[in-house]
């Protein structure tokens, strides 16, 4: 077995939480950020139930919400969108976007797996724990 490649990589994720009140801890699952280092991958899907975050506190700003949730999948694809990360690579995208912020939506802690297709992974696991 020892040096025989199954088709898998690691990769890791983390969760994207809304928290429309700091103070209250109440908070709703938004997204999710996946990194294959083996892959040279870094993706965010995100998926906002508004119902859900306005039931937590009717005078959440939404707009903001999506805004940032927007902002978080921008800076995965790099590029314009990414601003000062855009030159990063991947893995300092994916630490960067994990690291503990005080602000409405943060990230969870990192889980690990194993995948072939770091994609049908984010999809998964949106599915799952998000939607």
């Amino acid at each position: 077995m020892s040096g025989m490649y199954n088709g898998r990589d690691v990769f890791e994720y983390a969760l994207l939480k809304v928290v429309p009140r700091v103070e209250r801890g109440e908070m709703i699952n938004a997204g999710v950020v996946v990194y294959c280092r083996a892959q040279r991958f870094v993706e965010a899907r995100t998926h906002l139930d508004e119902a859900r975050l306005l039931a937590l506190d009717p005078t959440v700003d939404v707009a903001g919400v999506r805004a940032a949730l927007c902002a978080v999948e921008g800076i995965c694809e790099g590029g314009a969108r990414a601003g000062q990360a855009a030159g990063e690579d991947p893995g300092q995208r994916f630490r960067w976007l994990i690291a503990p912020r005080s602000t409405i939506v943060q990230p969870g802690p990192v889980h690990t797996g194993l995948t072939a297709d770091p994609t049908a992974e984010a999809e998964r696991l949106l599915e799952l724990l998000v939607r």
